[in-house]
Parts: structure tokens; sequence; C-alpha cells
């Protein structure tokens, strides 16, 4: 076990030895930090793609446009399912919309979204370079 005696309190190899704030560090790392609402907008972000079907409908509309119903034969739930994960990724601007006659496409909002699935995928160990999404891949197709 990692753990040393500080005093009265064991400590573990999470915690600094010595209880002592850097007033310039903290500082100079606030500096750094954006305001409450963007990190409210990114974790609701992140919370959108903590959803299986949802991270699965990105990554699909990363390497191309669909329409609904082709998004829910690709992964496997109903329309319904699929329009209600639509509406949550559109009100985050995750996803976009082009009409087409009848149909309505999906495409990824731009192409940063497409570079966070990528990235995460990668750290899951789970890209391979031939699958690799380059972000100008994100491309309309016709009806």
């Amino acid at each position: 076990m990692d753990n040393t005696l500080v005093g009265t309190l064991s400590v573990g190899n999470d915690l600094c030895g010595v209880r002592c704030i850097h007033p310039e560090l903290v500082l100079q790392a606030r500096a750094f930090l954006a305001d409450e609402g963007t990190y409210r907008r990114l974790a609701d972000l992140f919370a959108a793609l903590a959803d299986m079907t949802r991270a699965r409908l990105v990554h699909t509309l990363a390497r191309q446009e669909l329409c609904t119903c082709d998004l829910a034969a690709v992964v496997g739930v109903s329309e319904s399912a699929v329009s209600q994960h639509l509406r949550v990724l559109r009100s985050l601007r995750v996803v976009k919309t082009r009409r087409a006659g009848k149909f309505v496409f999906y495409s990824l909002d731009d192409a940063h979204l497409a570079l966070l699935i990528q990235v995460g995928l990668t750290h899951l160990g789970d890209e391979s370079p031939a699958q690799s999404m380059v972000p100008s891949a994100v491309e309309e197709r016709a009806p």
C-alpha cells in the first residue's frame, strides 16, 4: 500500500502529503477557464453522446448523411426512437437537416463533431487508421 503518514492523516497517492494552496498557480489556471454556461453546454454535449444509440448515430453521420429510415436500419432501432434521439442531437446543434422533396437527411452540424468521435474511438483503441474519419469526409448525398 502506497500510503504515507502525515501528521495524523493517512494520505493515498492521489492526494498531496501537505495541504498547501499555491495562489499564483490557481490564478494562472483560472485564467484559462471559460464561463459556466460554456461548461454547461459542454456537459450537455457529452451527456448526449453518453447514450449508446446517440453515439452510434453521430458516428454513422460522421461518414455520410442519411434519412431517419436509413439511420434506423443502420443502428437497429425503430424510426420513432431514432427521431427522438435526433431531436436531442438537433437541439444541441450536433446534427442538422437538409430537405430533399419528401426526404429529410441528417448530417453532422460541423466537422469538429466527427473529430470528437474519432478521438474518442482512437482513445478506446477501436478506431483503426483505415476507419479514420477525415472531417472533410462529411459530404451531402443526393436523394
